[in-house]
């Protein structure tokens, strides 16, 4: 028997979980009994809020990372941007620092089991750091924050990405529950659930075979990338005011971060570190112009995410923001406590 388990969590989306919910639920008795479905939490048994006016939901037991079948993992209702507590971006993370991630971390890659998501659930996976280079997709709003988390985001309705199938809007749940019912059971049995409840599947699913759609041109960026020197020329307008070593302190909904910063012109170009704690990465995309200092990070504290750093160096002084997506932007300051890179290259980092 394969069994189906719908991880709830604080603030779930009542339409993502019980849509799916009923359509396995029908089916147990289209497959005489072959699948049966619950309502889990990584807590166990209780009773959970949802985040659509707190109707509560009874969950009947604890995820299991062990049973062979499908873990089903929803997304959350409530404002779409923010950082109040009934915000979806702080309703995902909160879901994320439970053991949901780490069960659903646990179950992924086992044989027989396949982890499926419905709009934002697939970002609360994503930001423990579960779907770095998978594809995947979520609610449109949540694309840009997808792809911040290494995740990589398919414009499609269903994605299969083999023991991961992710669905995009909150009623694309019913399309992810009746695809699954057909790649499990066959296709005899997802066309009765269908014509059960009236309704049709929507869209192609997308799986990584067959021929790759050709290459679209695209449209030149803000640099000519064959105009030699052009944007080693921009950049070296800023360097020699940003290279040293920072110390910043960022700011996020959770608490605050110190991060030291390491930079240095090396052939014309911008490189740089970033040390918080024992994990060090790489500035990707260092660039200055003027006094306005840019990059992207990739951090693993409080979330997996990849930020954009948009920065102001003001002598030995930085301020700025740090952002994923549509998740809150955090703020940071730090003040230089170094020489310039360029005057003590000597030194390693």
């Amino acid at each position: 028997m394969k069994r189906v388990q719908i991880a709830l969590f604080d603030g779930f989306d009542l339409l993502d979980a019980l849509a799916p919910y009923e359509v396995f639920a029908a089916a147990e008795a289209y497959t005489g009994g072959a699948l049966s479905v619950e309502l889990v939490t990584a807590e166990g048994a209780r009773d959970v809020p949802s985040g659509t006016k707190g109707l509560t939901i009874a969950a009947s037991g604890a995820l299991d990372p062990n049973l062979e079948g499908i873990i089903l993992v929803p997304g959350a209702s409530g404002d779409v941007d923010g950082d109040e507590p009934d915000s979806v971006p702080t309703l995902l993370a909160k879901a994320a620092e439970t053991g949901l991630t780490e069960a659903v971390g646990l179950a992924l890659g086992k044989p027989g089991m396949t982890v499926a998501t419905v709009c934002g659930g697939s970002l609360a996976l994503a930001m423990g750091g579960l779907l770095e280079g998978r594809h995947a997709v979520t609610h449109h709003l949540g694309m840009e924050v997808l792809s911040a988390t290494g995740a990589v985001p398919v414009q499609a309705r269903v994605v299969d990405d083999g023991d991961l199938v992710t669905g995009g809007g909150v009623t694309s749940g019913l399309d992810v529950a009746l695809y699954l019912l057909e790649r499990e059971f066959g296709s005899r049995v997802a066309i009765e659930v269908e014509r059960l409840f009236e309704y049709e599947r929507r869209g192609t699913v997308w799986k990584s075979e067959g021929y790759a759609p050709s290459a679209k041109s695209g449209q030149s960026g803000a640099y000519d990338e064959d105009a030699p020197g052009e944007r080693e020329l921009a950049q070296a307008k800023g360097e020699a005011a940003v290279a040293g070593t920072w110390e910043i302190v960022l700011s996020t909904p959770i608490g605050k971060l110190d991060v030291v910063l390491e930079i240095e012109e090396k052939g014309g170009r911008l490189e740089g570190t970033a040390k918080q704690g024992e994990e060090r990465a790489d500035l990707i995309d260092l660039e200055a112009r003027g006094n306005r200092l840019t990059w992207m990070q990739s951090v693993t504290k409080p979330l997996r995410l990849n930020l954009k750093f948009d920065a102001r160096v003001d002598g030995d002084e930085m301020t700025g923001t740090a952002k994923a997506g549509l998740l809150p932007a955090s703020k940071f300051a730090g003040t230089r406590v170094h020489g310039r890179r360029n005057e003590v290259s000597q030194r390693s980092i």
